[in-house]
């Protein structure tokens, strides 16, 4: 189980519990109960209280969509050898490079796989639809970059983006916002957005490489 672990939960347990968990707000939780994604019930009082399995299952879910699955690059072949190298040890080979993008977008998804792909091969890329599966993502994944929309579903990202500078458990990741929304358009946004690099999505192609250059020091 990840940093945002269900370990301390109980087996039925409040929204306020599940939210502090997962790293969202309450009402993100009870707007889950009620489409269903969490099974709940209510007490006499009227207080909701959720079956542990039910977010364990959610989470699984969630990670198992393909919008979340990672690109792995390809691995050429070893070359035969009649007196191989032993094979490494596992405990002491550094991970790859990660990168999450948290985009809704399928046409900028798989923008960002091509760059990805193109320019970064050996960097391990993850894709979150929306904004509660990107936050959760995170927390599992502790990725190098994270790329997130300002327009997203479940969490707007504005609020993704808030929550995730200021979170003590993602202070190791870099942060780079993509909008579609011009200078003036993402002025509102300027509480969250101080101190990130922004691109703004019809430069995406031209920006977006050098940044993520820059960041993960490839």
């Amino acid at each position: 189980m990840n940093e945002i672990s269900l370990e301390g939960l109980a087996e039925e347990c409040s929204t306020r519990d599940v939210a502090r968990a997962l790293g969202l707000a309450v009402r993100s939780v009870q707007l889950m109960v009620d489409r269903g994604e969490l099974q709940a019930w209510k007490t006499p009082g009227g207080h909701r209280r959720i079956e542990r399995d039910s977010v364990l299952r959610w989470l699984r879910q969630r990670r198992e969509q393909p919008a979340g699955a990672s690109v792995p690059p390809e691995h050429p072949q070893p070359t035969p050898s009649p007196a191989p190298d032993p094979a490494p040890d596992p405990a002491v080979v550094p991970r790859r490079p990660r990168v999450l993008l948290i985009e809704d977008s399928t046409h900028f998804q798989n923008l960002v796989r091509l760059l990805m792909e193109h320019h970064f091969p050996q960097v391990e890329l993850h894709v979150a639809g929306d904004g509660i599966v990107g936050l959760a993502m995170a927390g599992e994944l502790r990725p190098d970059v994270l790329l997130v929309d300002l327009l997203l579903p479940g969490i707007d990202g504005a609020t993704l983006v808030a929550r995730l500078h200021s979170h003590p458990l993602f202070q190791c990741s870099r942060l780079i916002v993509v909008t579609s929304l011009d200078e003036q358009q993402r002025s509102a946004y300027a509480f969250a957005l101080a101190g990130l690099p922004v691109v703004h999505k019809p430069r995406l192609v031209q920006e977006l490489p050098a940044l993520l250059a820059q960041m993960l020091h490839v």
